[in-house]
């Protein structure tokens, strides 16, 4: 992003962008509560006003990568091996309650969980060498991963427990287990915000959601 703050924290109208990304869920009533993993020495978090946010459990055992965060955070939660835990990028402030909800009443008896994701509308290359087009790869059955990614607690604790930091997404580590997540069709809208184009345009999915801003 070219910022010194970390992305969770630059201003989404008039807020932080982990803000909104909390309100989401926030709003959901099947959501019973949202724990949110930051670094031991985040002197961030407290710069901000949380009190809108009355579901929020802070935890302060972030690791060096997402899967490290992610295990972190599953031990340090009190709830049920059961329970389903939905895994959430801190940078999506544009999910939307339709969306959402679409991913918890397709997965909530499903005996794996699966992710939220949209299927690859454009066409694919891989790159060679010298920026040079390799091979053009059928997007056929190809799918853009998103979050939230839904799994049962045990289940994922297992999965990144034995995965490791080989992993860039929950439901790669269980995957790793022999077992397939089901994908549901999520939106372009819920953009991880990564570029500094990203903030204006997540701004306008959010307007368009909520348009007087609320």
């Amino acid at each position: 992003m070219g910022h010194t703050l970390p992305k969770q924290y630059l201003e989404l109208q008039g807020r932080p962008l982990l803000w909104h990304t909390l309100q989401v869920f926030e709003r959901h009533p099947e959501i019973s509560s949202v724990q949110v993993v930051i670094a031991a020495d985040d002197s961030e978090w407290v710069q901000h006003d949380w009190s809108a946010c009355h579901k929020l459990r802070l935890h302060r055992c972030g690791g060096a990568t997402r899967a490290q965060t992610v295990l972190a955070g599953l031990c340090a939660m009190a709830v049920a091996e059961n329970d389903w835990i939905l895994v959430h990028d801190a940078a999506r402030p544009c999910l939307s309650l339709v969306a959402l909800t679409r991913l918890i009443t397709q997965l909530r008896d499903d005996a794996v969980g699966g992710i939220l994701a949209v299927p690859v509308a454009d066409t694919m290359k891989r790159a060679g060498e010298g920026g040079r087009i390799a091979a053009t790869v059928a997007r056929t059955g190809l799918w853009g991963a998103q979050t939230p990614q839904m799994f049962r607690r045990g289940m994922l604790l297992q999965a990144l427990t034995q995965a490791g930091d080989a992993v860039t997404d929950e439901a790669s580590a269980i995957e790793a287990l022999g077992l397939a997540p089901r994908l549901v069709e999520g939106d372009p809208a819920n953009l991880k915000v990564t570029h500094p184009a990203d903030l204006p345009l997540a701004a306008r999915y959010l307007e368009l959601e909520t348009p007087h801003g609320g």
